[in-house]
């Protein structure tokens, strides 16, 4: 059977800033919260950290090649605070706008779309020291940052996303501290997580105003299953995390406000004053597209006694179930379903939002075999999505992409180097580039636009 996409579908790769560019000192860039996080005790596997990384900075010209050779279409990746305006406000650094300049002139020469993200968790340090996304006032300093960054690439870039996945930066990084910057306060998340939101209005209003054509946000998504669907109580426990995982960032984006029970969860357990007026009407900014980053779905059971998992404010009696089929090198459930399903909940809560697949792939423990790399996995992983994703489309939804994370292996967060994400195997020794098995057979996927 073919699998046919429809005509105009975007086909790309993804990366992020921190965890490939490296170059993390030169040509005035500051410290970011994942510099500083790293250099922590014991919080990122064997004490890696993104000095380095893939050394895209200076190999970027290669990476772009090998995407053109390939075949990508899109290229979806961010921007450096941090290198742009090294303490968070004030003038830009011209030599770091000089590198996403040449950047996106190399992309272009090859024929690639550019998709920047302007905020996938490197937050400068100086504005954690000032509180954070705790802290109100960074949302006005994203906007001033996303105005600069604009200034000088919005004549050429016409793909805009405002951030990358709030619910990790507000709590990975502020409820449990698995993340940068390493915080463990639940009031504090919920907080960052308002703060984002406002950021993201903010900047797409000025964005807006600046003349950007498309602009955009990236949510990691997932359906919340109860182990019973016909029991009260455990629905009950899928609602509750739905709320905090997905309907906390969805709902006011595209409904205007948040639904009672998020509200209840900010103005109970973060500071007062939090929500202030006009706040969610600044948020509510409409979007041209929203991108879904999707790995896996949440699984959980109603067990009364269960304290709370700080990620999901008000989750106390839920427990969360283990994957019980195959699983990822994460251990991550792999369970393509779950992205239709999400897809067609989008589709029916949300419609008339064009929606795309800002990251979708999966770590693997990879093997070389002649000279070459062979991921049997990873491309059955990304074979069993896009059959997914091509269900939803043949039942209606907009979905108008694809974007494979990763590119390269890289710096995997708090998993440092030992977890590989990307189509390219990269030897972190010599920084030779691999196109591995996957890599091959998405550009064949590209090249007739189907399976």
């Amino acid at each position: 059977m073919t699998f046919a996409f429809p005509e105009g579908f975007r086909w790309g790769t993804a990366t992020a800033a921190y965890q490939i560019e490296g170059a993390a000192t030169e040509a005035g860039r500051g410290p970011s919260i994942w510099d500083t996080f790293s250099r922590m005790p014991e919080r990122v596997y064997a004490g890696h950290t993104g000095d380095v990384a893939c050394d895209h900075y200076h190999r970027y010209a290669e990476d772009v090649a090998l995407m053109r050779e390939l075949g990508i279409g899109t290229y979806r990746f961010s921007v450096s605070w941090p290198r742009i305006k090294p303490d968070g406000t004030g003038p830009a650094n011209p030599r770091g706008l000089d590198f996403y300049d040449r950047l996106t002139d190399e992309l272009l020469a090859a024929g690639i779309e550019p998709m920047l993200t302007l905020y996938h968790w490197d937050l400068p340090q100086t504005l954690e020291d000032r509180g954070g996304w705790a802290n109100r006032d960074v949302a006005h300093h994203f906007a001033d940052y996303a105005i600069t960054v604009h200034k000088r690439l919005g004549d050429r870039i016409g793909l805009w996303t405002t951030l990358n996945e709030p619910w990790c930066s507000a709590f990975l990084g502020y409820a449990v501290g698995v993340h940068a910057p390493g915080r463990s306060d639940v009031s504090s998340a919920l907080a960052a997580a308002h703060h984002l939101l406002l950021a993201h209005g903010l900047a797409t209003s000025a964005l807006r105003a600046a003349g950007a054509t498309t602009v955009s946000l990236t949510l990691n998504l997932a359906p919340v299953v109860p182990a019973d669907p016909s029991d009260a109580l455990e629905n009950d426990a899928a609602d509750r995390v739905d709320a905090m995982l997905n309907r906390l960032f969805l709902e006011p984006v595209f409904k205007g406000g948040y639904e009672p029970y998020a509200l209840d969860m900010l103005e109970r357990r973060a500071p007062g004053g939090l929500v202030r007026d006009g706040d969610q009407e600044l948020i509510a900014q409409p979007i041209d597209l929203l991108g879904i980053n999707y790995y896996h779905p949440c699984l959980v059971t109603a067990r009364p006694g269960t304290p709370e998992n700080p990620v999901y404010p008000g989750s106390d009696g839920v427990d969360f179930r283990p994957a019980m089929g195959k699983t990822t090198a994460m251990g991550w459930p792999i369970e393509p379903w779950g992205l239709t399903d999400l897809l067609e909940r989008l589709h029916r809560d949300y419609p008339g939002v064009p929606l795309i697949i800002t990251e979708n792939g999966a770590a693997f423990d990879d093997v070389r075999v002649d000279g070459g790399v062979a991921d049997h996995d990873r491309v059955a992983f990304l074979e069993g999505h896009l059959r997914a994703c091509h269900d939803a489309i043949s039942r209606g939804v907009d979905l108008r992409g694809y974007l494979v994370w990763s590119l390269l292996d890289n710096f995997e967060w708090a998993e440092g180097y030992r977890k590989r994400f990307g189509m390219v195997h990269v030897d972190f020794d010599t920084q030779l580039r691999t196109p591995k098995e996957s890599a091959l057979w998405y550009s064949k996927v590209i090249a007739r636009n189907g399976l």
